[in-house]
């Protein structure tokens, strides 16, 4: 087949596919008018997330058998289109879901124990033990809200710190396994003292996590968001840490991650997030370690030799 790479990718993609016998066009830096020029020539495209998937461009896409998305998140895609074309999607979860566990697992351990602004202190030449003295995630409850592969993933890793997990998937049952124990929503809320999100971004879930949500919770809690910033505006954030609804977030996603175009009102709650000692923030990249940028290829030549062969 003939495959267009859109997107920057680790290069070991190439070689992969041109094994497996496909004629591979590698463009990371190819812009979305040249795509709806080319892409009627190609049968696959692999992507991350830079160009919506949309009606327009797949309509162009006339030859087009699949889409291999590297990494997790589907919001940018025309599902609904994909399925009446018959175009197969592969998504790579399984490539970086050991990435983000540890991320989300490294961020709430920092934010138990105030590492990031006691290191800002050390080096400042201040030693305040008291004014960071931490808490031990031993004996918590920890809530996970969604348990597909990241949140399965999360889950093993708590299995050694002596922690109760429980775990809400909406569109699963029986996925508990030993990890988790399968909970309403509504249990959830009532038990947690950490949640973590591992939910994609739909109708669904966007804003799902408003004040008066979180505030239906029992405990304040510590939140971690690995998955998508828009399930939680900035405003909610603070307003919740305001109230002591939230103890502490570790966010790697956030509603809007171009600071350029923020609105004035995302520009403000912004940075009063950003002056708060117990939120720790990362660039979007819980899953993006050398690891996982070799194993995403791995994940989706793997799925597309399977779907194709004859």
């Amino acid at each position: 087949m003939k495959i267009l790479i859109i997107d920057e990718m680790h290069l070991s993609i190439v070689d992969m596919l041109q094994k497996d016998g496909h004629q591979v066009t590698y463009a990371p830096k190819i812009s979305r008018e040249e795509i709806l020029d080319q892409v009627g020539e190609y049968d696959g495209l692999i992507i991350r997330s830079k160009t919506p998937m949309d009606r327009e461009l797949m309509e162009k896409a006339v030859n087009l058998k699949f889409i291999g998305r590297a990494g997790a998140g589907l919001d940018q895609i025309d599902l609904d289109y994909m399925v009446q074309r018959g175009i197969k999607l592969f998504h790579a979860a399984k490539g970086n879901r050991d990435a983000v566990a540890e991320h989300a697992m490294g961020g709430l351990l920092a934010l138990f124990n105030h590492t990031i602004k006691a290191d800002s202190e050390v080096r400042k030449g201040v030693w305040d033990r008291e004014g960071n003295r931490g808490d031990e995630l031993k004996g918590k409850t920890v809530g996970i809200m969604g348990f597909g592969n990241m949140g399965k993933s999360f889950a093993k890793r708590l299995t050694g710190f002596g922690v109760k997990t429980v775990a809400y998937d909406k569109y699963k049952m029986g996925y508990g396994k030993g990890l988790a124990e399968e909970v309403t929503w509504e249990k959830l809320k009532s038990q947690a003292d950490i949640l973590s999100i591992h939910v994609p971004l739909t109708a669904e879930t966007r804003n799902f996590l408003t004040l008066d949500e979180l505030g239906t919770f029992a405990k304040p809690i510590w939140l971690i968001n690995t998955a998508r910033g828009e399930v939680v505006s900035f405003a909610t954030l603070n307003a919740a840490l305001d109230r002591g609804i939230l103890r502490g977030a570790v966010l790697d996603v956030l509603e809007n991650e171009k600071f350029k175009k923020f609105t004035p009102e995302q520009k403000t709650e912004f940075e009063r997030l950003a002056d708060r000692a117990n939120v720790i923030f990362s660039p979007h990249v819980a899953g993006w370690t050398f690891e996982s940028y070799v194993k995403i290829n791995e994940v989706l030549v793997k799925k597309i030799k399977k779907a194709f062969e004859h």
